[in-house]
């Protein structure tokens, strides 16, 4: 009886794990990262910024705040990973308040994409990708893609919420109102979730030696991980910030158009992430991440023929299916190749250098739209990273999870 109460126990705090995952990943990803750039235009139009400088922000706030992602990451292996969550799904709450605010003072941009980089390094993807590895084993992948899902419903709905909530009230106020619905949907159901099993840090040193960092440094996997995930974020974040410029001033799409085919985009994106989380637990992950950017580059070159019938919404669902795997199987490929005893530190690492990427490729991209007048350079340049990540990532050794 004891034994099947623990499991019953388990499986509760498993489901609330899914669940914290998916909403603080619905908010802090779905609709502050993916949300921010459909009102790029309107301050391009209404600022007169160039789209360098509205693709700068992010830049800015993560180099800013760059190193903290190695902190972060050993403060959760110290004390876990809910306080952390709960200071981020403030400060991305005040970030899209403060943006709501904004004048046209570059001051401005900058400060709140500071608070934004702030909450996504608290309360994003590594907090949560080290949740749910503590809470599963065997299911891990699939585990992480119901958690990510958040980001593909988050970023499917905000379009849509952002275009009504523009027509009714302004983007100012859209943007106020979008702040205060994060904090709202994310921050009560990490307030009340558990950060282990029960027993399980007993389990875990008997199971698992510790291993010194200055080991997982010196290892020739942890580079190319480094590299091919630095190469496909930095693909999948210059391709999608600049989507909303690419399909409203250049292409000449109207709001509501440019919102349902990014829409497209996020709900593909939650068919990849069941899919690659799926595959995740059936084959190794070496396998499913060269998958995920193979994929990555065949949907960008679509972009060089928008005028050809069909070919945008191919383009919106083949690069979601890769945009929904790419985030999640990072943390999966990490756990399967250096454990978990120090995954938040190596993952911290990882994620602090992907953050620069995730935040100079936009800006670049941007940058050679401003001098060129076109996107055909900047997108040539992220088909060369997406092939560069697949090169890394075919290095990578390569585990079944069967074994696990």
């Amino acid at each position: 009886m004891s034994k099947t109460l623990e499991k019953t126990q388990l499986s509760s705090g498993q489901i609330k794990v899914a669940a914290t995952g998916f909403l603080s990943l619905f908010s802090l990803v779905g609709i502050m990262f993916y949300g921010l750039p459909f009102f790029y235009d309107f301050w391009v139009q209404d600022f007169g910024w160039t789209r360098t400088t509205v693709t700068s922000g992010m830049a800015v706030g993560k180099v800013t705040v760059g190193f903290l992602g190695f902190l972060a990451g050993w403060f959760i292996d110290r004390f876990g990973p809910r306080r952390l969550m709960l200071a981020g799904i403030l400060m991305g709450g005040i970030a899209l308040i403060g943006l709501g605010s904004m004048t046209g003072a570059i001051w401005q941009l900058y400060t709140f994409y500071i608070f934004s980089s702030l909450g996504y390094i608290c309360g994003g993807p590594l907090p949560n990708q080290v949740l749910t590895s503590r809470w599963f084993d065997k299911s891990r992948g699939k585990a992480m893609g119901i958690a990510y899902l958040g980001i593909g419903v988050g970023g499917m709905l905000v379009p849509q919420i952002a275009r009504k909530l523009n027509v009714e009230f302004g983007w100012h106020t859209a943007l106020v109102m979008l702040g205060i619905l994060m904090i709202l949907i994310a921050f009560p159901m990490a307030w009340f979730v558990k950060e282990n099993p029960e027993g399980s840090v007993v389990k875990e040193k008997k199971e698992e030696p510790k291993v010194p960092l200055s080991v997982i440094l010196k290892s020739r996997p942890f580079y190319l991980l480094l590299i091919g995930s630095m190469c496909s974020i930095g693909a999948v974040s210059a391709t999608s910030q600049n989507l909303k410029l690419f399909f409203s001033l250049d292409l000449k799409y109207t709001q509501e158009h440019a919102a349902n085919i990014i829409s497209l985009v996020l709900l593909s994106s939650i068919f990849g992430r069941l899919l690659m989380g799926w595959l995740a637990d059936r084959m190794s992950k070496k396998y499913v991440m060269m998958l995920i950017s193979v994929i990555i580059a065949c949907a960008i070159p679509l972009l060089y023929f928008p005028s050809t019938p069909g070919v945008i919404y191919l383009f919106a669902f083949l690069f979601g299916v890769g945009l929904g795997g790419d985030y999640m199987i990072i943390p999966l490929m990490a756990a399967e190749l250096f454990g978990l005893r120090i995954m938040g530190r190596v993952m911290g690492l990882i994620l602090t250098f992907d953050g620069l990427a995730e935040a100079f490729a936009p800006m670049m991209v941007g940058k050679l739209r401003d001098t060129s007048g076109s996107y055909a350079n900047g997108f040539a340049s992220l088909i060369i990273f997406s092939v560069i990540s697949i090169i890394a990532i075919a290095l990578l050794p390569g585990k079944s999870t069967k074994k696990e």
